[in-house]
Order: C-alpha cells, then sequence, then structure tokens
C-alpha cells in the first residue's frame, strides 16, 4: 500500500468527523443555544447553512468512502 493511499483514507477519515461535527454543530445552534445575545432567526440562519453544509459534505464523503476504500487499485492489477 503506497504512502498516497493511506493519506486519501486518513483525509477521508477525517471528513466523516467533519459531517458529524457541522450537523452537531448546526442542530445545537438551531434547538439548545437559547441563552444567547444573537437574535433566534440569526441563530437559525447559521445553524441551518451548517446542517446543509454537512449534508452536502455527507454526500461528498459517501462517494470518497467509496472510491478509496472498496474500489480496486489499479496500479495492482
Amino acid at each position: 500500500m503506497n504512502e498516497n493511499k493511506i493519506m486519501k483514507q486518513f483525509t477521508t477519515i477525517f471528513s466523516l468527523f467533519m459531517v458529524f461535527f457541522y450537523l452537531g454543530a448546526g442542530a445545537y445552534l438551531i434547538f439548545f443555544f437559547k441563552n444567547s445575545t444573537l437574535d433566534p432567526a440569526v441563530l437559525a440562519i447559521i445553524g441551518s447553512t451548517f446542517i446543509f453544509y454537512g449534508i452536502y459534505r455527507a454526500f461528498r464523503t459517501y462517494h470518497e468512502i467509496i472510491e478509496v476504500f472498496f474500489t480496486k487499485d489499479k496500479d495492482n492489477e
């Protein structure tokens, strides 16, 4: 296994953790971050932006996981 593939696998797993971070941060801002000086509408806009970006990143990460972990190497054929 070459170093480039190991690095791609590492960044793919890191991307998966970031998906959970964005979804969690968005849900926290919308549902649990009530005691703030910010307007609730601003919190909802920022939180929903985090959630939508998390969903977008989840689709990208899903395709990266399929490519990196479940496709055969062209070099090792």
